[in-house]
């Protein structure tokens, strides 16, 4: 048996190098139709070139270039159970074959709510949406009209979807955003209307104190927050953070939310809220909820979600539970089992270690936290982020170079520095990882670029 040396390993890949002519071509085609050949903003710019998709499978995504990548993008979180998992499949085909919409109610939405509230420790009762960032508004609507307020606290780096009021403060530039302890709301958007700032007040993740001192005001609805930091970054909240928020919400009367947009069915089976213990009176799922398929979901105390129907709350949705959509909602909560999390969970694990690894021995500066699930790399930070200012701090530009040396070397990573894994991300799989990454931090360390 032959085996090759870490070396000829290198240069094997080296030599290997893949390209994306026809994506850009296709995309640039697809700009007379598409503007920019996107359908959301979150997918332009990217390095080399946005991407166009043929199939998925398990783990991987085929191109129109006929390039096979690992796909650590996963939908950008939602595919947990990998690419066109056979469970889900199935279930989706067999209710195509009863029907699509009926603008009526029926047994699939009621058993895949069943799962959701035997699963999720806020969930007294809920709802289905269509995506994160209408649920987000719903919890928002439902804060105010229980408390009787208006404005909102949120978190820099924290983001609870694209609408006016709530699109503050996502990724603002440090000299934008003013003091560490007292941030300026920073615009996320032109055409965004400006009034919105007045209802939302902006403070640091991870600062209880801070967040005390605003709340004692009284004028708070709500609380909304990641309660890991997934959307920049995979911050822990430091410890006694998320139990000191509680307290201090149930004191003052505000309505705690957790937007389990991104963490939600995929720390735990029960989410963040689960992993760590404290309970929201609100909470938002989307992405992992239903691997892929556009379902998201509100739930939480029953006296607040029943303003829903007896409290003068309008909440609605045509494509709300729509059957093919809880076919696999319902599919991807029973495949949800702790022997799954295991398994994630150690692939991540393996794939967050390696990484370091890898630095170490290159002598690259760069934090890599999280968990095996959900991890994120920054270059750059020497110790990790405890939140938006930290994160700020590190090297976008290394990193975007480092994603793409990767995607030409078969391995698809978010440019922002999140890693998602999915059941399907097996040892081999991740040995493949690590032996591109080591071959793409020793030619960037060659040129310069690390």
């Amino acid at each position: 048996m032959t085996v090759t040396t870490p070396a000829e390993q290198s240069a094997d890949l080296s030599s290997r190098l893949l390209s994306f002519d026809k994506s850009a071509e296709t995309i640039r085609t697809n700009s007379q139709w598409i503007a920019g050949g996107v359908n959301s903003n979150f997918r332009l710019n990217i390095s080399p070139t946005p991407l166009v998709f043929e199939r998925g499978e398990g783990a991987y995504l085929f191109d129109v270039d006929g390039n096979k990548l690992i796909d650590y993008y996963l939908g950008m979180g939602p595919m947990i159970l990998g690419h066109k998992p056979q469970p889900l499949v199935d279930a989706v085909k067999s209710q195509i074959d009863s029907g699509i919409l009926f603008a009526g109610q029926t047994a699939i939405e009621a058993e895949a709510a069943r799962l959701v509230c035997q699963m999720v420790p806020s969930a007294e009762r809920m709802r289905f949406g269509s995506s994160g960032s209408e649920v987000d508004q719903a919890a928002l609507r439902l804060a105010r009209a229980a408390t009787g307020r208006s404005k909102v606290i949120k978190f820099e780096g924290h983001y609870h979807g694209w609408f006016d009021n709530v699109l503050w403060s996502t990724a603002p530039s440090v000299d934008a955003a003013g003091p560490a302890d007292a941030p300026v709301p920073v615009i996320g958007s032109k055409g965004q209307l400006a009034d919105t700032a007045d209802t939302v007040v902006v403070l640091p993740w991870n600062d209880l104190e801070l967040l005390k001192a605003r709340l004692a005001d009284g004028d708070i609805a709500a609380v909304i927050m990641e309660a890991a930091m997934c959307n920049q970054g995979a911050v822990h909240p430091a410890a006694g953070y998320l139990e000191g928020v509680r307290e201090a919400c149930t004191r003052t009367g505000t309505i705690l939310i957790f937007d389990e947009v991104i963490t939600g069915f995929r720390l735990a089976p029960g989410g963040a809220q689960e992993l760590f213990g404290v309970t929201p009176d609100l909470s938002t799922f989307g992405k992992a909820i239903a691997n892929g398929f556009p379902v998201a979901a509100i739930a939480g105390r029953a006296d607040l979600m029943d303003m829903f129907t007896s409290g003068g709350v309008v909440h609605g949705g045509t494509y709300n539970a729509q059957p093919i959509a809880m076919a696999a909602t319902a599919a991807t909560l029973k495949s949800l089992t702790p022997a799954l999390y295991d398994k994630i969970g150690r692939s991540g694990t393996a794939l967050l270690e390696g990484f370091r690894e890898i630095f170490a021995s290159a002598g690259v500066t760069a934090s890599v936290v999280g968990f095996g699930q959900v991890f994120h790399v920054a270059l750059g930070l020497e110790a990790p982020a405890r939140n938006y200012r930290d994160l700020a701090k590190m090297n976008r530009p290394a990193y975007i170079a480092l994603t793409t040396a990767l995607l030409h070397r078969g391995v698809r990573a978010l440019e922002r520095g999140a890693w998602f894994l999915s059941s399907e991300h097996d040892a081999g799989i991740i040995d493949t990882t690590l032996a591109a990454v080591k071959d793409a931090v020793r030619d960037l360390k060659a040129k310069g670029t690390l």
